[in-house]
């Protein structure tokens, strides 16, 4: 019979209680921290050396995480759809680009493709994704000059990093992924010529009289040059390439690169005093810079300045459900309500601002806010065969069509097209590949941790190179358990880690049937400390209660429904029309075919009563439609008559709570992210 041992622990640090029973041989140990520790080291993976602060979470080399069901529907969907068919849609991704010929014109468009094609051929292990990447990425190499400037010569004119930017990030995951020596010359070069640049030139003349005063993509987006620098300086040591199944005689000296870094940060836009702009997708991918930085300064002030960041803008704009913010390409004072959108491009890079956030302070929060957009938010910005996109998605929006919105740009922005949105159609190939790649991370200490849930596998060497296989089966988000079945070639001892959503109260751990005592914290981490073998199992249960959220006045004290990390949404009936395009290339306008208006009637001290979970059905591998949801509700609900459309829209919402001597009804309401049309920040009535 195996003696259980369990400690817990609720604090910053990893120092347990004392055992409650005699350690044994076949001892368990659960504690609960805030962040993961950051020391103990990862022989494996390559992470963060000095003087950049340890990283508390580390990204596993591209292939160890196999993903499965719905999550590989999305990514399948993706291979087959606009994405994964790019240069048949795209003007931009032809043969005549400056990214394949090296002298003709090539923009942003290419690298933003290929930083999520590239990397779905990787996550799906795909050769004809793979094939068709590298051909581009080889080209893209040998556009480098000898000076060390690579890319399009009319980037080279004006100076213009905003597309290499992105290519880097491109050129890192063929690296991971392939050992490719060419990569980390280009870079180093690459860099060399931006270190030598009289600093006046370094992302342009941006500055006068002490004051910012340009907003280039470039300096507002510098967090991704600053991070591509660290990734390069990581990896110009032995033990870092030795980690990458690589050596090297001697650590290189990289003082050159992280001064490169610090004066990209004194020159681009100065987030760490202020929301830079106004631009969606600029805030998206710029709030997250002065943590980036942080690595390197140690300054506690600049993690301090992310949260402030988000805060300025969703306090004021991110009043609706779904983790995004009203900007439909820039926000606009008292443009609150949730009928404003967001561009696909915000969701994306928002997503990924999330993934690095985590992986730099370990602060769970940032895996629940990638949720809240992945599972809410991105599923409704394409078609559900992933062969069209529009431009804006909102909380609220009940017509996609041709016509002129409430939004700030004219003309179409909401109808689902593969051909006619520039930055979006390109750049929403990287969402869910970083998303699949991020839901396990490696950990200080030769662990593991489970950061998000999906259906996958995992694979990676642990402890003292022990190759350990993770199989996760779960319906997660849409169910409420996530099984772990282990896998290794010999018994391991590692630390194992699971984060506690922050939703989530009353969370549960069972490891090998048996359930364990410890007091799971919402928005805190389990860490798993055994000697693990082969056939052990973990059970996560993470109950998931229907949870009415109020908003403010900005957006008219309107409330939303969620249960667990789906809000939920009236299902509408649709109506779908074609507007031109070629098999399998359509456009569709969207309509709807059944009322929209409605207030709900609930009880906002207990929604229980008035809300219940009406049917539940297998996950498949689209689950993100009417038809598909895994779950639905039920609720009460009245028309609201004076709420109608107005510019081609949804009208604001009438401010809550309001009466209505409409008659009673039941609606259904169906996750968010299976709903294209959709009313998903509602009026409310008391009962």
């Amino acid at each position: 019979m195996k003696v259980l041992t369990l400690s817990l622990t609720l604090a910053l640090g990893f120092q347990p209680m004392p055992a409650t029973s005699p350690s044994a041989a076949d001892t368990t140990t659960i504690r609960v921290v805030t962040t993961p520790p950051i020391e103990g080291g990862n022989r494996h993976c390559v992470s963060n050396r000095p003087p950049l602060a340890a990283s508390p979470l580390i990204k596993l080399p591209i292939g160890s995480i196999t993903p499965r069901g719905w999550l590989r529907g999305q990514l399948e969907r993706m291979r087959d759809g606009f994405v994964g068919h790019l240069p048949e849609v795209s003007k931009f991704c032809r043969d005549d680009s400056g990214w394949l010929t090296g002298k003709g014109v090539g923009w942003e468009e290419v690298p933003y493709w290929l930083k999520g094609f590239g990397d779905l051929g990787c996550v799906l292990k795909d050769q004809r994704v793979i094939d068709e990447a590298r051909r581009w990425l080889d080209a893209a190499i040998k556009t480098q000059q000898a000076d060390g400037w690579f890319g399009p010569p009319p980037n080279r004119e004006s100076l213009d990093l905003w597309p290499n930017m992105i290519m880097l990030f491109a050129l890192q995951s063929f690296h991971e992924a392939t050992g490719d020596e060419r990569v980390i010359p280009l870079m180093t070069k690459y860099f060399r010529f931006l270190y030598e640049l009289p600093p006046e030139r370094l992302l342009a003349d941006n500055w006068g009289e002490g004051e910012y005063k340009a907003t280039w993509w470039q300096d507002v987006r510098s967090a991704d040059l600053i991070e591509s620098i660290y990734w390069l300086h990581n990896r110009m040591g032995g033990a870092a390439t030795a980690a990458e199944g690589r050596s090297r005689s001697e650590t290189a000296p990289t003082d050159w690169l992280l001064e490169l870094a610090k004066r990209l940060f004194e020159r681009s836009a100065p987030w760490k005093e202020r929301i830079v702009g106004t631009h969606g997708v600029n805030i998206c991918m710029g709030f997250r810079q002065p943590g980036v930085f942080w690595q390197q300064a140690h300054d506690k002030s600049l993690l301090d300045a992310v949260e402030r960041n988000y805060r300025t803008v969703m306090d004021e704009y991110g009043q609706q459900p779904g983790g995004m913010f009203a900007a439909d390409e820039n926000f606009r004072p008292g443009k609150t309500d949730p009928r404003y959108a967001a561009e696909t491009c915000s969701m994306v890079e928002f997503m990924y601002s999330d993934e690095s956030l985590l992986k730099i302070s370990g602060a769970p929060r940032y895996a629940d806010r990638c949720e809240e957009i992945a599972f809410n938010s991105l599923p409704a910005s394409m078609t559900p065969d992933l062969k069209g996109l529009h431009y804006l998605t909102a909380a609220n929006q009940v017509v996609l069509d041709l016509l002129d919105h409430c939004y700030e740009n004219q003309g179409t922005m909401t109808a689902y097209d593969p051909w006619r949105y520039r930055c979006c159609q390109h750049n929403v190939a990287f969402g869910w590949p970083y998303y699949a790649e991020h839901l396990w991370l490696a950990t200080q200490g030769n662990g593991l941790a489970a950061v998000m849930y999906a259906p996958c596998e995992v694979t990676a060497k642990v402890a003292d190179g022990t190759r350990v296989t993770i199989t996760e089966e779960t319906d997660y988000p849409f169910g409420e358990q996530v099984a772990f079945k282990i896998s290794c070639e010999n018994p391991a001892a590692f630390p194992l880690m699971l984060r506690i959503p922050n939703w989530c109260r009353g969370a549960r751990i069972s490891i090998n049937g048996q359930p364990q005592s410890a007091d799971l914290v919402p928005g805190h981490y389990a860490v798993i400390e055994r000697t693990w073998k082969s056939t052990d199992t973990i059970t996560l249960e993470l109950p998931m209660q229907i949870e009415l959220r109020q908003w403010s006045d900005k957006a008219s004290r309107s409330v939303s429904i969620y249960r667990g990390p789906l809000a939920y949404s009236l299902r509408i009936g649709e109506r779908w029309e074609k507007i031109g395009g070629k098999a399998p290339w359509f456009g569709y306008e969207v309509f709807p075919t059944t009322p929209w208006n409605y207030g709900l009637i609930v009880d906002p001290k207990n929604p229980d009563a008035t809300i219940q979970v009406d049917r539940r059905q297998p996950v498949s591998d689209q689950p993100f439609t009417p038809d598909d949801a895994p779950i639905t509700l039920k609720a009460k609900a009245r028309r609201v008559p004076e709420w109608k459309l107005e510019q081609n829209d949804v009208a604001e919402l009438p401010k809550s709570p309001i009466a209505s001597d409409a008659a009673r009804e039941e609606v259904t309401l169906v996750p968010m992210g299976c709903a294209r049309l959709r009313i998903s920040a509602f009026p409310w009535l008391t009962p």
